[in-house]
C-alpha cells in the first residue's frame, strides 16, 4: 500500500479537529451580551445538555448489549470476528462525541450571535457560521480519523483477513448508525413536540408573538432546535459520511475484478488493488482541506439584512469548496495511482464519477430550495391557499411535495447510471463520497441555522432593539433556506450511500440479482416498502402525543399563574422541558428497535435474497417519502413566514392562523419523520451487512 498518500486521510481529519479548537477559542472571545441574554442562553444550554446526557445514558445500555452480542458471535462463529464489537463501540463513541461537541458549542454561541447582530449583520453571520462550522468539521474530522485509524490498525497492524476487515468496518458504521438513529428520532420528537406546543397555544390561542418570554414552551422550543437540528443532523450526516467511505473500500476489490478481470488473467494489476482501497480516504481528506478554504469566503460587507446577499455569502463558500474538491481529487487520483494515464484510463473515469456525485448533490439542493423557498412561485401558491383556510393550504402543500419528488429521483437515477457506466458499483460509491466530500462546509451552513434561530429568540425574549431583531430574523430566514437545502442534500447522500451499501450486500451475500417471481422475495419487497410508513407512523404519533402533553401544560400555566399573560410573572419552562425530554426518550425506543430487528428477522427466516428485496423496497420507498415529507414541511413553514412578512394580511390574519396550522403539521414532517428515514434506509443495510454470515442462502 502507498501509505504516503493514505496518510492524507488521518492528517486532514486531525487538521479539521485543530480547526474546531481554533474556532472554539475564537468564539470564547465573543461577547455574550447583557445579563438577561446570558441567563436565557444558559437555560437553553442546560436544557439541551440535560436531554443529550439522559439520551446517551439510555444508549449506553443499548451499545453495551449489542457489543456483547457481537463479541459472543465473533468468538462462537468462524464467519465473524470479536473485533467487530470493538469497532462498533468506536463508531458509537465517535458519532456521539461529534453531536455533543457541536451542540455544546452551538448553545453557547446563540447569545453571542444576537450580540454580534447588534453590532452588524456581518458580525452576526460570522459568529453563527463559526458555531455551525464547529459541527461541520467535528463530524468530518472524527469521521475520517475514526475510519482511517480502524482501517490502519486492523489492516496494517493486526493484518486481519480481508473478509474480517470488511465486517469490522461495517461494525464501525453500525455503531455510528445506531447513535444517529436514536439521536435523530429522539431529538426530532423533542424539538417538534415543543415547537408545535409553543405555536398552538402561543400564536393561535393566546395570540402572542413567536419567542414571547411569557410562553413557557419557548425555552423548550429553542432547546429542541439544538438537539434535533444540530446533534441529530450531525449524527445523521456523520453516518452517511463514514458509510460512504466504507462502502467504497468494500467495493474496491469488486471494481478491480469488474474493470480488469480475474487475478489469474490480469495479475499485473492486482498489486494495485490497495490503491483503490485507500482512494476514498484520500478523496475525503482532500474534501476536508477544500472545505476549510471555502469557509474563508463566507462573509458579507453589507449592513442591510438582505436575504439574497446573505445566501450568496454562504453559497460562495460551498461552490468554491466544490470546485477545489474537483481540482484536488484530480491531482490525488493521478498521484495515488502513480502511473501515467492510470490503468486503462479508469483514473479519469473515477474522477468523472466523483464529479457526478457532486453535481447530483448540488442539483438536489437547488431543487429543494425551489420547492420550499418563499422566493419562488410554488411556496407562494401554497401560502395563497391559506385564503380559504388551513385545509386547502395543507392539500396544496401535500400536492406540491409529491410533485417535488420527480426531479430528485431523476437526478439520482441519472447519477447512478452514469457512475455505474464509468466505474461500476465502485463508481456509485465514489459518487457518494464525492457528494459528501464537501460535508465540512455543507454541514456548517446547515448547523448555522439553529444558532441563528436561537439568536432571534434571545433577541425577542431579551427585548433588544427592533433593528437587532430585524437582523436576526434575516439570519434566521437564511437558516430556514439552508436547512431545507441541507435536508435535500442529506436525503440525496443517504440514497447514494444506501445504494452503495446495497451493492456491497449483494456482493457479500453472493446475490447476482433479486428474482421477484419468488414468493419470499416479493414478500420481502413489500415488507421493505411498508417499513418507512410504519416508522413514520410511530414517530408522527410520538410527536402528537408529546405535543398534546405540552399544550396541556402551557394552557395550565397560562390559566394558573397569576399575571403571566400580563408579563408580571415568569413561566416555568423546566416543566415543559421535562415533559419533552421524558416523552422523547420513551417514544424513540420502539422505532429504533424495529429498524434494527426487522432485517435480522427477515434474513434469518426468509433468506439473503428476500432480505436484499427488503432493503431495495425500503430504499426506494424511504427516499421518496423522505423527499416528500421534507419538502412539504419546508413549504408550509416558509408559506407561513411569507405571510408574516406582510403578505395576504400579515400576522394575526385568518390566513396567518391557517398557515400556522399548516406549519405545525409540517414540523414533524420535515424535522422528525422525514430526516429519520435517511438513517432507516442506511442502518437496515448496515445491520444486514454485519449479520449476513448468519443468514441462510
Amino acid at each position: 500500500m502507498e501509505w504516503t498518500y493514505w496518510a492524507l486521510g488521518p492528517i486532514a481529519g486531525a487538521i479539521a479537529l485543530v480547526i474546531v479548537v481554533v474556532l472554539v477559542f475564537q468564539l470564547r472571545k465573543e461577547s455574550p451580551g447583557n445579563e438577561t441574554m446570558q441567563k436565557i442562553s444558559k437555560m437553553i444550554q442546560e436544557g439541551a445538555i440535560a436531554f443529550l446526557t439522559r439520551e446517551y445514558k439510555t444508549l449506553v445500555i443499548f451499545i453495551a448489549i449489542v457489543a456483547i452480542v457481537l463479541a459472543i458471535a465473533g468468538f462462537a462463529s468462524d464467519l465473524m470476528t470479536p473485533y467487530m464489537s470493538v469497532a462498533f463501540v468506536a463508531g458509537a463513541i465517535c458519532s456521539a462525541s461529534s453531536g455533543y461537541i457541536g451542540m455544546r458549542v452551538a448553545t453557547s454561541a446563540n447569545a453571542k450571535t444576537a450580540e454580534g447582530a447588534r453590532q452588524s449583520l456581518n458580525k452576526g453571520l460570522t459568529v453563527a457560521f463559526k458555531a455551525g462550522s464547529v459541527m461541520g468539521f467535528t463530524v468530518v474530522g472524527l469521521g475520517l480519523l475514526g475510519v482511517s485509524i480502524v482501517f490502519a490498525v486492523f489492516y496494517a497492524v493486526l493484518e486481519v483477513p480481508w473478509d474480517d476487515l470488511i465486517l469490522i468496518l461495517f461494525s464501525f458504521g453500525f455503531g455510528a448508525s445506531s447513535i444517529a438513529l436514536f439521536a435523530r428520532v429522539g431529538g426530532g420528537i423533542y424539538t417538534k413536540s415543543a415547537d408545535v406546543g409553543a405555536d398552538l397555544v402561543g400564536k393561535v390561542e393566546a395570540g402572542i408573538p413567536e419567542d414571547d418570554p411569557r410562553n413557557p414552551a419557548v425555552i423548550a422550543d429553542n432547546v429542541g432546535d439544538n438537539v434535533g437540528d444540530i446533534a441529530g443532523m450531525g449524527a445523521d450526516l456523520f453516518e452517511s459520511y463514514v458509510d460512504s467511505i466504507i462502502a467504497a473500500i468494500a467495493l474496491s476489490v469488486v471494481f478491480v475484478t469488474w474493470a480488469f478481470g480475474p487475478e489469474e488473467e490480469f495479475a499485473g494489476y492486482w498489486d494495485k488493488v490497495d490503491i483503490y482501497i485507500v482512494l476514498p480516504i484520500v478523496i475525503a481528506g482532500g474534501g476536508i482541506l477544500a472545505s476549510i478554504v471555502g469557509t474563508l469566503f463566507v462573509r458579507t460587507s453589507g449592513g442591510k439584512p438582505d436575504q439574497a446577499v446573505l445566501l450568496a455569502a454562504l453559497r460562495r463558500g460551498v461552490y468554491i469548496a466544490a470546485v477545489l474538491v474537483v481540482l484536488v481529487s484530480i491531482a490525488l487520483v493521478f498521484l495515488t495511482t502513480g502511473m501515467e494515464g492510470g490503468i486503462n484510463g479508469y483514473d479519469a473515469k473515477i474522477i468523472y464519477a466523483l464529479i457526478t456525485g457532486l453535481v447530483v448533490g448540488i442539483l438536489i439542493a437547488a431543487t429543494t430550495e425551489y420547492y420550499t423557498s418563499d422566493h419562488y412561485k410554488p411556496t407562494r401558491e401554497v401560502a395563497k391557499a391559506a385564503e380559504t383556510g388551513a385545509a386547502t393550504l395543507i392539500i396544496s402543500g401535500l400536492s406540491l411535495s409529491m410533485l417535488s419528488t420527480f426531479f430528485p429521483i431523476i437526478f439520482v437515477s441519472v447519477g447512478i447510471i452514469v457512475a455505474n457506466e464509468l466505474a461500476g458499483l465502485y463508481g456509485i460509491a465514489i459518487a457518494a463520497v464525492g457528494m459528501l466530500s464537501t460535508l465540512g462546509i455543507t454541514l456548517s451552513t446547515d448547523a448555522y441555522g439553529p444558532v441563528a434561530d436561537n439568536a432571534g429568540g434571545i433577541a425577542e425574549m431579551a427585548h433588544m432593539d427592533p433593528e437587532v431583531r430585524e437582523r436576526t430574523d434575516a439570519l434566521d430566514s437564511l437558516g430556514n433556506t439552508t436547512a431545507a437545502t441541507g435536508k435535500g442534500f442529506a436525503i440525496g447522500s443517504a440514497a447514494l450511500t444506501a445504494l452503495a451499501l446495497l451493492a456491497v450486500y449483494n456482493t457479500t451475500a453472493g446475490i447476482d440479482g433479486v428474482n421477484i417471481a419468488k414468493a419470499e422475495v416479493m414478500a420481502g419487497l413489500f415488507i421493505g416498502a411498508m417499513l418507512p410508513f410504519l416508522f413514520c407512523s410511530l414517530t408522527l404519533g410520538a410527536v402528537g402525543r408529546a405535543a398534546f402533553a405540552i399544550v396541556e401544560e402551557v394552557r395550565r400555566q397560562f390559566r394558573e399563574i397569576p399575571g403571566l399573560m400580563e408579563g408580571e410573572a415568569e413561566p416555568d419552562p423546566n416543566r415543559v422541558i421535562d415533559i419533552a425530554t421524558t416523552t422523547a426518550l420513551r417514544e424513540m425506543v420502539i422505532p429504533g428497535i424495529i429498524v434494527i430487528v426487522a432485517p435480522i428477522i427477515v434474513g434469518v427466516f426468509m433468506g439473503k435474497e428476500a432480505l436484499g428485496a427488503l432493503l431495495a423496497g425500503s430504499l426506494a420507498c424511504g427516499f421518496l417519502l423522505a423527499v416528500m415529507m421534507a419538502n412539504a414541511g419546508g413549504s408550509w413553514d416558509n408559506a407561513k413566514k411569507w405571510i408574516e412578512k406582510g403578505n395576504l394580511g400579515g400576522k394575526g390574519s385568518d390566513e396567518h392562523k391557517a398557515a400556522v396550522v399548516g406549519d405545525t403539521v409540517g414540523d414533524p414532517f420535515k424535522d422528525t419523520s422525514g430526516p429519520s428515514l435517511n438513517i432507516l434506509i442506511k442502518l437496515m443495510t448496515i445491520v444486514a451487512l454485519v449479520f449476513v454470515p448468519m443468514f441462510p442462502a
